[in-house]
């Protein structure tokens, strides 16, 4: 489901759509104009919670803003937690919490599918993760710390922020902020995974990350602005491993969310 007409928001569904068209899924976008209410989106929820034909269900955040500041939250806690395959209702975030959920959230997962098939070892390792939303810092600590990782959630008000994310054998940044994490933050060798995804115009910026004939700098001369992750590109000459934006979690992400998907199809088929 999509309310309103944000443009990243279109991007993200139109990607959700075509993959899951193309792995035979029955896709079935509902919109709804920005105008739409509160109490207009929730009777959409109920209706497909019972619907059977739909096994998932995503409402595309962010929502309009005149809905309010709780609007998200409450359409979370209103999807059937059975449906809800992008693993944001209250209830799927309790089970992940103790470990047994069906249903997790998509980039967290993407990133631990991600380590396992590169075969980095998670067990007895110090994983750091930068940030701490709902969505990917506070679930991926978890998912981290249940593969018996030492596991610390690091933010804007960590103190000394930079030496703490040194010690990580493992790093995870999620924050939002255009190459946020310099090589201070990095340990030689450890593993950096990025989770940002940043649409970047500023010419001064981009010139000072990438030297004369980068790809990146003919890029925006092409388009008019990159996309770049939380990561600065100094990071790559001192990380053991560096996934890359675009092209790394994000296709995990999406990747995720078919698989929960297909889970939530195969319980409701069982009885579940």
């Amino acid at each position: 489901m999509l309310v309103g007409d944000d443009p990243a928001s279109e991007v993200y569904v139109r990607h959700k759509v075509k993959d899951g068209s193309e792995a035979g899924l029955f896709v079935d976008l509902v919109r709804r104009p920005a105008t739409s209410t509160l109490d207009e989106t929730l009777a959409v929820v109920r209706a497909l919670n019972t619907s059977p034909t739909h096994d998932g269900i995503i409402v595309q955040s962010p929502l309009p803003a005149a809905m309010g500041p709780t609007a998200e939250m409450t359409v979370f806690e209103t999807i059937d937690p059975a449906k809800d395959v992008d693993g944001f209702s209250p209830v799927n975030v309790g089970r992940l919490v103790q470990n047994r959920a069906v249903l997790r959230s998509c980039t967290p997962a993407g990133v631990i599918e991600l380590l396992e098939r590169a075969g980095v070892p998670i067990a007895g390792q110090h994983a750091v993760v930068i940030g701490r939303s709902d969505i990917v810092g506070k679930p991926m600590a978890l998912m981290l710390l249940h593969r018996n990782a030492t596991v610390t959630i690091c933010h804007s008000r960590t103190a000394n922020l930079a030496a703490v994310a040194a010690t990580a054998d493992l790093l995870v940044v999620a924050i939002g902020r255009a190459a946020f994490v310099t090589r201070a933050h990095v340990k030689p060798g450890a593993t950096v995974i990025d989770v940002g995804m940043n649409r970047v115009a500023d010419r001064a910026a981009v010139e000072s990350w990438f030297p004369d004939g980068s790809p990146k700098r003919a890029e925006l001369e092409r388009k008019g602005s990159i996309l770049i992750g939380d990561v600065h590109p100094e990071v790559a000459e001192v990380a053991g491993a560096l996934s890359p934006v675009p092209g790394g979690v994000g296709p995990l992400t999406r990747a995720m969310l078919m698989q929960n998907t297909v889970t939530a199809a195969e319980s409701r088929l069982e009885g579940r």
